[in-house]
């Protein structure tokens, strides 16, 4: 069931059907966080993005192996497509009445996957690999489930809990008694696959800031005013694409294909930093509503830390990402972040449209330094 190896596996077109549930996903995400604007909505935002991203990374991890044109794995696919649209129809409700409904979907496809990975790796080194995750995944899994019988805060900890023992499993190579512990060295990964994977969540997660720009505008009367706050949040998204695609995106392919251990940067600059890359791109979708509804309100801090804080997540965790890749200090983007921390400080006294306008400047500024700094 193993890939060719042949160093150009190719996304296949199972692959693409497959992300097409996160769109509906990162959606449900942005507009759970419009609706709970409050320190409590950002918390249970996260919580529940980084749930479905360790769905999804992990079936990445899966596929990046196994040979997506057989049968059983289109079928395995399919199976974890079918949880996820579950799990993301729930998502608006998930620390209400159908927290057992996400935690059910949730725990299905992570020990599921997990179960039918060891079956086909039968008879390969890896497979003891996916024993071990199999066990931190099911201890993973119990905390969800019991935190769907949970309420409120009990709820997120135990859900955010749940979250940290599979990043704490990756740092320790899954270490469980009697098994052993995996080195990075032993997830003999294909490193422009699993690139180009990630690189497509943060295209679904761009794609969702487009339809925001969209249906928030759909039938209204498009003022003078509203037409400015549409070029500026469509201008904004293209600068979000532009600074991660324009070269860090293919560079960064490149940079994995040939490292020494391509497993450990995976995971490193990949499994753990990119949810920060797509956070900070909800967050900007999200605010990208809350302007367009009503680009000239002043005073609502909810639409100023949108507005600022997902440009600076976003900023943040590109910065992030480049320090793992190429061990550089992204001075651009820190400088950057520094400019929107400031900026929240004349926030109250401007209009929503102009403040996004100064972060969409920002947002050209680092652009513009990226060119001068490595020009082409």
């Amino acid at each position: 069931m193993l890939r060719s190896g042949d160093g150009d596996e190719q996304v296949t077109n199972v692959e693409l059907f497959f992300d097409l549930v996160y769109v509906f996903a990162v959606t449900q995400l942005s507009h759970l966080l419009v609706r709970h604007t409050s320190v409590d909505g950002a918390i249970q935002t996260v919580v529940l993005l980084a749930m479905v991203w360790q769905v999804w990374v992990y079936t990445t991890w899966a596929t990046n192996y196994l040979d997506p044109r057989l049968q059983s794995v289109r079928a395995m696919l399919l199976a974890l497509m079918l949880g996820s649209l579950v799990l993301s129809l729930a998502i608006p409700d998930a620390f209400h009445g159908r927290g057992l409904l996400v935690a059910s979907a949730y725990a299905a496809m992570q020990i599921g996957r997990c179960l039918f990975v060891v079956y086909a790796l039968r008879g390969e080194q890896l497979q003891m690999t996916f024993w071990r995750i199999l066990c931190w995944s099911a201890a993973s899994s119990a905390v969800v489930l019991v935190g769907a019988a949970a309420h409120g805060h009990g709820r997120e900890l135990l859900w955010a809990g749940a979250i940290a023992i599979d990043l704490i499993g990756g740092v320790l190579g899954f270490y469980t008694p009697g098994l052993g512990r995996s080195t990075t060295d032993e997830w003999t990964i294909e490193g422009g696959h699993f690139a180009e994977r990630c690189q497509a969540f943060v295209l679904i997660a761009l794609g969702e800031s487009l339809v925001v720009t969209g249906t928030t505008l759909s039938g209204q009367h498009l003022s003078a005013t509203k037409v400015v706050a549409f070029l500026t949040v469509f201008a904004g998204t293209v600068g979000l694409w532009w600074l991660y695609f324009d070269r860090s995106a293919e560079d960064s392919a490149r940079a994995i294909e040939t490292a020494s251990d391509p497993g450990r940067l995976a995971r490193d600059a990949f499994h753990w930093i990119h949810p920060l890359i797509v956070a900070g791109i909800i967050v900007a979708a999200a605010a990208d509503e809350q302007v367009l509804a009503d680009p000239t309100v002043r005073g609502r801090m909810s639409t100023a830390w949108l507005v600022l804080g997902g440009t600076a997540l976003f900023l943040g965790g590109h910065a992030l990402f480049k320090a793992v890749v190429w061990r550089v200090v992204p001075t651009s983007r820190l400088v950057a972040i520094a400019v929107l921390a400031v900026l929240l400080a004349v926030a109250p006294h401007v209009a929503a449209v102009v403040l996004s306008i100064a972060a969409l400047a920002v947002i050209v500024a680092v652009a513009a330094v990226d060119r001068v700094q490595h020009p082409a």
